[in-house]
């Protein structure tokens, strides 16, 4: 029996940082306005009228620690 050894033809390439950048950027502020929506969008600071949004997201509130009652 010969023995195989699996070489791979390519090499991955390391991404530089510069191309990840905007990829970060662009998500963490999803990230900060997901937040917003669910722990701050309602009263005074609300952005969207009425109580739609805060009861699309009541559940999430509760499950991140968010007080709403």
């Amino acid at each position: 029996m010969t023995d195989a050894v699996l070489k791979p033809a390519v090499q991955p390439v390391p991404i530089p940082l510069r191309e990840l950048l905007p990829w970060i950027i662009f998500g963490g502020l999803l990230l900060l306005l997901a937040i917003y929506f669910v722990g701050a969008e309602e009263g005074a600071t609300s952005l969207i009228p009425g109580m739609y949004v805060h009861e699309f997201v009541h559940d999430g509130r509760h499950l991140l620690g968010f007080p709403c009652h």
